[in-house]
């Protein structure tokens, strides 16, 4: 079911193109990186001084609200505050190392999945937001050009794009450009408006991070947040839910198995 935040007018222009986020999004290759983001952050912060309740909810709080942000930008929170707080002396302050190291950990997992899918020990649907595969086809069909844009290293969406059999339906897929702290999301939009010659309402944003929501509704475009329940692949997260909902979501959904009520907010015939 399609939750409607903020309805659209009847008389608007023909959708043209529509952004998705990778990650949560669409693919769940990536489902858990936030159990290895925490106890890295927080490994590194505290040192060899004792673990408090504190830190561990300050770190699961900047998590939940960098959702979405490059990955630098995170490393970056982090290297700050191992500084700041003066309890690892021993700790570098280069977040590029701090990001090596993260997707070092955070890779560990998703090569398994990754292998798996490539395998064929597991379907591709294992690893995709219900309705995924669907929804990229009909948006293809009805003349729809589809970009991605993530906040994962570029290389890594381009791959998993390939692994689960969704490449295909994207005209311009980016990620994070490899050791440059710049916004993809934020480039991809820009790139859409001026090459494209989009205006507002001519193009849609889905996403589960608060990053392209924010950013698509500062555009004017049609902003679709995807509370996804990535264990699930299915149903609404209630966390995600609220933040999507306060960055500026014109309509919440937590899968892509009900094209015809997407399809209907988005005035798509």
């Amino acid at each position: 079911m399609i939750e409607i935040l903020n309805p659209l007018p009847d008389i608007r222009p023909r959708l043209r193109a529509a952004l998705f986020d990778f990650d949560g999004t669409l693919s769940t290759l990536r489902c858990g990186w936030e159990e290895v983001m925490e106890p890295l952050m927080i490994e590194f912060i505290a040192g060899k001084t004792e673990v408090d309740d504190d830190l561990i909810a300050e770190v699961k709080a900047y998590i939940d609200q960098s959702t979405g942000i490059q990955t630098y930008y995170q490393m970056e929170w982090l290297a700050n505050e191992v500084k700041k707080r003066g309890r690892n002396p021993d700790a570098g302050d280069d977040p590029w190392w701090y990001k090596d190291e993260y997707n070092r950990r955070l890779m560990e997992r998703v090569a398994l999945r990754r292998e798996a899918v490539a395998s064929g020990r597991q379907a591709t649907d294992d690893y995709l937001m219900a309705g995924s595969r669907e929804i990229l086809k009909a948006l293809v069909d009805n003349d729809i050009a589809i970009y991605i844009a993530s906040g994962t290293d570029h290389e890594d969406v381009r791959t998993e794009a390939d692994i689960l059999g969704l490449a295909p339906y994207f005209t311009e897929l980016a990620g994070a450009p490899a050791r440059k702290a710049e916004c993809s999301k934020e480039a991809v939009i820009r790139k859409m408006l001026t090459d494209c010659h989009l205006q507002g309402q001519e193009f849609a944003v889905f996403g589960d991070g608060k990053v392209e929501i924010r950013l698509g509704a500062e555009v004017q475009a049609i902003t679709i947040g995807v509370a996804s329940n990535e264990m699930q692949r299915c149903g609404i997260n209630p966390v995600k839910r609220q933040r999507l909902a306060e960055a500026g979501a014109d309509a919440i959904i937590g899968d892509f198995s009900r094209i015809d009520e997407i399809f209907n907010f988005l005035n798509i015939k």
